[in-house]
């Protein structure tokens, strides 16, 4: 659902606690600024990269059987590219998963050679099976019970004429010390895609801090039992005008003697602010905040 780039760039905790307090030294204060221009750096190359999500092209919802796939408009899943071939295969979807099935000649590999006939592991089983036609990467994918095919194109125009983005000016006093309070036990979440597709997700607590003299909360999640991070989606008072309608996304880390660091410098928008083939969680009700959380990633201006 997004890149884990992100949780690598959290480059010195301890620099970005002292900088989210009140007072800090000029010194802090550059550290700090250096530590969220460094971010930002990785969140554009993981977003324009071979697999970022710039390059997505096609979604497509298998049925059960046969679903042929290839440019010409006799496929069930047509896709007009000119770097894929008019007939290119036929995925089956059964109780035992996909198996594709490649059309004689039509220029489809996996791993630098002739594709014939394979299973094909999706996306959820951490390595997903990557078959390739010319600029073209496609692969299944697991939602919410559905299988589908996504299509990436290494040469895409959203990614070949990327217009940048577009950022608050940095201001540590949107990074707090976020207080953790654990739900017991852990409290289920229902969570919305923008498909409609409804899933549950793992709440282990809620989130406050304090703004403008007022206490705000957020409910934190976990992507997956294991996650060494937590999961933040939420929208806000500029959330349709100066940032994307449908929220933003953190990942902060897991609690430390209570308490957890929340930088709003790090939101930033989901894949479905650049991309309509992607498939992104809404931020549920509860985090929906009546504040304007002015830091972080603004509205994407490039053309979709």
């Amino acid at each position: 659902m997004r890149s884990r780039v992100l949780a690598a760039c959290a480059l010195g905790w301890s620099v970005a606690l002292a900088a989210a307090t009140p007072q800090t030294s000029a010194g802090d204060a550059a550290d700090y600024k250096s530590q969220i221009e460094a971010w930002r750096a990785q969140r554009l190359k993981s977003l324009t990269s071979e697999n970022g999500w710039l390059t997505l092209v096609g979604l497509y919802w298998f049925k059960p059987g046969d679903n042929t796939f290839g440019r010409a408009r006799d496929n069930a899943l047509v896709l007009d590219n000119a770097a894929l071939a008019p007939h290119a295969g036929t995925f089956t979807l059964d109780q035992a998963g996909v198996r594709f099935s490649a059309a004689k000649d039509a220029g489809i590999t996996i791993n630098g050679q002739d594709a014939t006939s394979i299973d094909l592991a999706p996306d959820t089983s951490g390595a997903p099976t990557i078959l390739s036609s010319g600029t073209l990467r496609f692969f299944v994918i697991d939602r919410v019970g559905h299988t589908g095919l996504r299509v990436r194109d290494v040469a895409s125009p959203l990614r070949t004429h990327f217009k940048g983005l577009d950022y608050f000016p940095i201001d540590e006093h949107w990074a707090f010390h976020a207080q953790f309070h654990p739900y017991d036990p852990v409290k289920a979440v229902q969570i919305v895609n923008v498909l409609g597709m409804v899933d549950t997700m793992s709440a282990p607590g809620y989130l406050t801090f304090s703004r403008g003299g007022q206490e705000w909360r957020l409910d934190a999640l976990l992507e997956d039992p294991g996650a060494d991070e937590l999961f933040i989606m939420f929208a806000d008072g500029t959330s349709g005008r100066e940032t994307y309608g449908a929220g933003r996304f953190m990942y902060p880390p897991l609690p430390k003697s209570g308490e957890v660091l929340l930088d709003f410098n790090k939101a930033y928008n989901p894949p479905c602010a650049f991309n309509e083939f992607a498939t992104c969680p809404l931020p549920p009700r509860q985090n929906r905040l009546a504040l304007r959380v002015e830091a972080g990633e603004k509205s994407y201006k490039g053309e979709h």
